[in-house]
């Protein structure tokens, strides 16, 4: 038999559903300290006698290294070998998750944040690749849905389970656990995850990596999570640090494109992106997670904000969309995947979802816990018709040699939109509350009889009360913390109907993947 034959069937000697389990708890680990921290920052700045600002520093930190070793985790992958490269971030993430939870200041926290966002960001592409040459491609549906719950469920589950945790125990507990599920990772996977025979690309040394591009690489991804990160808070480009780092970021990432793309042996090849079918699948997978990490963070803020819920109360919002979701995925992909063409599947997960957006925009101040519990559980539905699709349909085309270097430029563009939208969410309902203020408060005037009616009533209502202070004055503050409450209602509307446009505008860019065979018949297709 050739080698060629007998690369193309090649088969891990352990079953792969449960290479899938174990890869995917590993990643499972990582993604879930991207939103873990987030509800027990005030926790972490009260017991390191530091300011909430600061505090916020564990975050940018963790996805500013995140960021970086994203698009270049493939090349490591070759320099050590994939599945020593995937055991080494699971024993050093372990580590480092270890040293952040018994770090006894501030300083010393961002530092292993650092380094916990270093090592976690190789284990998503490296499992995602593993995946990908585990299966054939008539079973990556099934696959995918593994993959799934840890990328759609974590980022859902992780405000609530860290509240609970900090709240129940310490803040401390919410890097420590991740100890025990480390060590029971790295014995699993190095006992049944195998490398395949063939070479992704060819084996590399240490000292020919394309250190260039990775320099490049880490300038315009690094100063773009910052910006991404710190830019509400530093009133964007109002701020001249902001404005840096948005400076560098466009140098950085111009630079690593004309790199990248004219040097021999770049550190990430582009050519990926020269597959339509990858091309069309990072623009949905851009609107999709983008979509999922914002409102993940905005409806909360939303229960935190204007209805005083407590974060864990907040966070438990979510849990139904988290749970609905989890039996449709699997559904999805064995029921739709291989009977109906993946694109239209991915059509009406965009359908379904701006129709959901749409929905959220009659939200109101009388909202119940159910009522924004339902508003998530119809976005998630959508959801479930994307992400397992989108993954399949992507790589269906790429050659198998350039799985690592599409699953780090795949992986990494998820992250990013997610930053991207949840910065983008921010920013439109910060903005757009202001502007709707300004038109609000031109009715506030004297010269207006339903003004004027309004104070008199509420005047009248602390007088029965017997208001012992200035019932004017009060009246008039009453109604001016009204007038902001009705102005960001209106922003999250505002937000909501952009995002729903966003949503309906992929629906034909779907159109755009070459038609695929269901996966029933694409097993009989020969392997790329």
């Amino acid at each position: 038999m050739s080698d060629s034959r007998r690369n193309d069937n090649w088969r891990p000697r352990a079953n792969p559903w449960l290479i899938a389990v174990s890869v995917t708890l590993a990643a499972f680990m990582e993604i879930l300290d991207t939103t873990i921290v987030n509800v027990s920052l005030p926790h972490i700045a009260g017991s390191l006698s530091s300011s909430y600002d600061d505090a916020t520093w564990t975050l940018t930190s963790y996805l500013v290294a995140n960021g970086i070793v994203l698009p270049i985790s493939g090349s490591f992958a070759r320099v050590l070998g994939r599945k020593r490269y995937f055991l080494i971030c699971i024993v050093a993430f372990t580590i480092c998750s270890f040293l952040c939870g018994i770090a006894s200041s501030l300083p010393e926290l961002i530092v292993f944040r650092l380094l916990q966002g270093f090592f976690g960001g190789g284990l998503q592409p490296s499992q995602q690749s593993i995946i990908l040459d585990t299966f054939p491609p008539a079973q990556r549906g099934r696959a995918f849905s593994v993959v799934a719950v840890a990328v759609i469920f974590a980022p859902i589950i992780g405000p609530t389970l860290g509240g609970w945790i900090t709240d129940t125990y310490s803040w401390r507990w919410i890097f420590l656990v991740n100890v025990p599920v480390g060590i029971f990772a790295f014995i699993v996977n190095s006992a049944i995850v195998e490398d395949p025979p063939w070479p992704n690309r060819e084996r590399m040394r240490l000292f020919d990596l394309d250190w260039v591009g990775v320099g490049f690489i880490a300038l315009g991804f690094g100063c773009l999570e910052v910006m991404l990160d710190r830019g509400e808070d530093e009133d964007w480009f109002g701020s001249p640090f902001i404005v840096t780092m948005a400076i560098l970021t466009v140098v950085g990432i111009t630079l690593a494109v004309c790199w990248l793309l004219w040097t021999r042996k770049p550190v990430v090849d582009l050519r990926v992106f020269a597959d339509r079918n990858f091309a069309v699948g990072s623009i949905m997978v851009l609107a999709m997670f983008s979509t999922l990490y914002s409102s993940a963070v905005i409806v909360p803020q939303l229960a935190q904000q204007q209805l005083g819920y407590t974060a864990t109360l907040a966070g438990l919002i979510l849990s139904p969309g988290g749970l609905i979701i989890l039996p449709l995925i699997p559904l999805v992909s064995k029921l739709l995947l291989p009977n109906v063409q993946t694109r239209y599947i991915i059509g009406f997960g965009f359908f379904s979802l701006g129709c959901a957006l749409l929905y959220a925009t009659n939200i109101t101040p009388t909202l119940s816990f159910w009522d924004l519990a339902v508003i998530r559980m119809t976005q998630t539905f959508g959801l479930a018709f994307l992400f397992v699709p989108n993954s399949t349909i992507t790589y269906a085309t790429l050659p198998r040699e350039l799985n690592t270097d599409g699953s780090s430029l795949y992986v990494m563009l998820r992250n990013i939109s997610g930053s991207i939208g949840i910065s983008l969410a921010t920013a439109i309902v910060r903005e757009q509350t202001q502007v709707h203020r300004a038109y609000l408060v031109d009715h506030l005037t004297p010269f207006d009889q339903s003004y004027n009616n309004l104070v008199a009533q509420m005047e009248a209502s602390l007088r029965a009360r017997d208001f012992p202070m200035d019932v004017h004055q009060t009246a008039l503050g009453l109604i001016n913390r009204t007038l902001t409450q009705q102005a960001s209602y209106l922003a999250y509307i505002d937000l909501f109907s952009i995002a729903a446009v966003v949503a309906f505008c992929m629906v034909p860019v779907v159109f755009l993947f070459r038609g695929t065979k269901p996966a029933a018949a694409a097993a009989a297709a020969p392997a790329h």
